[in-house]
């Protein structure tokens, strides 16, 4: 199982945090970040959750509804939040500024294909591998990423690949090598010359390359 950049993502429903949930109608308008972690009161899991609460104003910011999956129950995600805020230097805060979705029966996971075969827990089973799913307002996968469980995430990558899919959601450019918000762009190589100076008209750089071949058109960010 799994799912593909394109595809639908899959209307789940879901006991979490926030009470039950439909996934489509709980997003809305908004895009959303779906992270998988392999299980409650695990120590990169807590780093990454403190890390996604540390950051959720950015996330807002950008209209991405964050939502986290854990193969544990409801109620041991309510526990676990407070060891969260608590690692994060917010002991007084009992909730997660986003639901977390709970999967005891690993349904979702298989349904993702979030499952990491070669991490088991002390019941031999496999655990959930941290998926990273950027889902558009149109219900589509946009983004998926697969770290192994030994491995935590970079939130701060996937904030600047979110910034990317939604500037080159609305706009003909591409992002180059390590771009960050407000740096240069790339012209799509199927745009002519004559649209292109049209659409960019901050300019065009274009480099000269041994081949003769002009596809290294560079542009400010529109």
């Amino acid at each position: 199982m799994g799912i593909n950049l394109g595809d639908t993502f899959p209307n789940f429903e879901a006991d979490t945090t926030v009470g039950k949930i439909r996934f489509h109608e709980w997003l809305g308008d908004s895009w959303g970040l779906l992270c998988s972690h392999p299980a409650d009161y695990t120590p990169v899991c807590t780093t990454e959750l403190g890390r996604m609460a540390k950051m959720a104003s950015e996330f807002e910011k950008r209209n991405v509804k964050m939502i986290a999956l854990s193969v544990d129950s409801v109620k041991d995600h309510h526990g676990w939040s407070k060891d969260i805020n608590h690692y994060i230097g917010e002991p007084q805060v009992q909730n997660l500024p986003f639901p977390i979705i709970a999967d005891e029966k690993r349904e979702l996971a298989v349904q993702l294909g979030m499952l990491d075969p070669a991490e088991k827990n002390s019941q031999g089973l496999p655990l959930t591998a941290r998926a990273v799913f950027v889902i558009g307002p149109d219900k589509t996968l946009k983004l998926s990423i697969l770290y192994p469980a030994t491995t935590g995430r970079n939130f701060d990558e996937i904030l600047r690949v979110i910034d990317s899919l939604q500037l080159t959601a609305c706009k003909k450019v591409a992002t180059p090598v390590n771009w960050k918000a407000g740096g240069e762009c790339m012209v799509l190589p199927n745009i002519p010359e004559d649209e292109a100076s049209k659409l960019f008209p901050k300019g065009i750089r274009t480099m000269d390359l041994p081949s003769t071949k002009a596809y290294l058109r560079f542009t400010p960010q529109p």
